[in-house]
């Protein structure tokens, strides 16, 4: 049974281009490479409430790093009372400088820093790490302006807290540590003024004016920063229509800051297909472009990959996902995890975009996952790839 396109989804012009999409006769550079981010590490950790082994997320990102991804949301250097499952990210990161994981190419792994004490925290183990680069400076105090918790893109605790070259271009000129790793740095934003006073006890003014120190210090440190802006496509407070201008004048606020990459984040996952291409006309219009751009989508109404192929036709290329949908959104009754990076990968291959990343280990691995976490695998391609893979004696 075949079911009509609404106009009023894509239109049809743009249905048409995306049936029609090509991902390696475009002339953009690297048009048929789609960058996966995998934030399972980070953002689909931090919400759990079982007690996680620092050795297991070290396994865990050990394991992703040699499965093609170039990039890992690796911990968050936030205080242990407002987020515990992140209080060993910091052994997280040394193990990571020590003992670099394998992998078929160089990785870039991501720290969430939500305060100036946690930017003092990652340059310490930056600085103490045996892999830190000879004649590597120490960076000046940063600015203490740490008032408040800290904060978290999954909106775990109610208290918690470029323009440069594009997102593509300048993180690849992060600062490197060994085995050709590089590093880079997040903040986190709110695209509603009730959110971000909930989640980071200030006004989305005050956060801006917080974070505007921290992303010159990380800068002048030689860390790329990239800036999440959640709730974009709904607020669990102040609902599904949020203001794509508001979200835009943020967006453009953090790229004159020096933010080099930005992570527009459907946090609740509210959004819908009309929704996400008028917040990405809307982005256009303000001038960020599509390369400065990485789009977060959680899966609460099934609408992730929907979200994904708008995305892809308005030239969107970086998506954050995570292996056997981990993540969620305390706020947001029901709401599910973030797109699982395997029914990502899925969808993308066919359509004959190119990841690099290895569709059988990312299955393999957030069934390892979920199954250490005690939860339940809810990526639909990565529990049909490891059936195929029973079926085939290959499991």
């Amino acid at each position: 049974m075949s079911f009509p396109v609404s106009r009023s989804l894509f239109g049809r012009r743009g249905f048409q281009q995306l049936s029609r999409r090509s991902f390696s006769i475009s002339r953009r550079a690297l048009a048929d490479h789609v960058r996966i981010i995998e934030v399972g590490p980070r953002d689909g950790l931090q919400n759990e409430k079982k007690s996680i082994p620092v050795e297991t997320k070290i396994e865990l990102v050990n394991r992703l790093a040699r499965t093609g991804l170039r990039t890992i949301e690796a911990g968050s250097f936030v205080a242990p009372k407002w987020v515990p499952q992140m209080a060993a990210s910091d052994k997280v990161l040394s193990s990571v400088l020590n003992n670099p994981p394998s992998s078929p190419a160089p990785v870039t792994y991501q720290w969430l820093l939500p305060n100036s004490k946690g930017l003092d925290n990652y340059f310490k183990v930056m600085n103490t790490s045996a892999s830190a680069p000879d004649g590597y400076p120490t960076p000046p105090p940063s600015p203490q302006n740490d008032d408040g918790p800290a904060l978290n893109t999954s909106s775990q605790d109610p208290n918690a807290m470029p323009a440069s070259t594009s997102g593509v271009d300048s993180m690849s000129k992060s600062r490197g540590q060994g085995s050709g790793q590089k590093h880079e740095v997040s903040i986190f934003m709110s695209a509603t003024e009730t959110f971000s006073k909930t989640n980071t006890n200030c006004t989305i003014q005050e956060s801006l004016d917080r974070f505007r120190p921290l992303m010159a210090e990380s800068k002048k440190a030689g860390y790329p920063v990239r800036a999440y802006i959640s709730v974009a496509l709904g607020c669990p407070f102040e609902g599904a229509d949020v203001d794509p201008h508001r979200v835009a004048d943020i967006a453009a606020s953090l790229m004159e800051m020096g933010a080099d990459e930005l992570s527009v984040a459907d946090t609740t996952g509210m959004g819908t297909a009309p929704a996400t291409k008028k917040l990405l006309r809307t982005l256009k219009e303000a001038g960020i472009r599509s390369e400065d751009i990485a789009m977060h989508f959680h899966d609460t109404f099934g609408q992730a990959l929907i979200n994904t192929m708008v995305s892809l036709d308005h030239g969107i290329r970086a998506f954050d996902s995570a292996v056997g949908q981990l993540g969620g959104c305390p706020y947001s009754p029901g709401a599910t995890g973030n797109v699982a990076t395997e029914d990502l990968v899925y969808t993308l291959h066919s359509l004959g975009a190119d990841t690099g990343v290895d569709l059988e280990e990312v299955s393999r691995i957030g069934d390892w996952i979920t199954n250490e976490i005690g939860k339940a695998n809810l990526s639909s391609a990565g529990k049909a790839t490891l059936a195929r893979l029973k079926l085939e004696g290959r499991l």
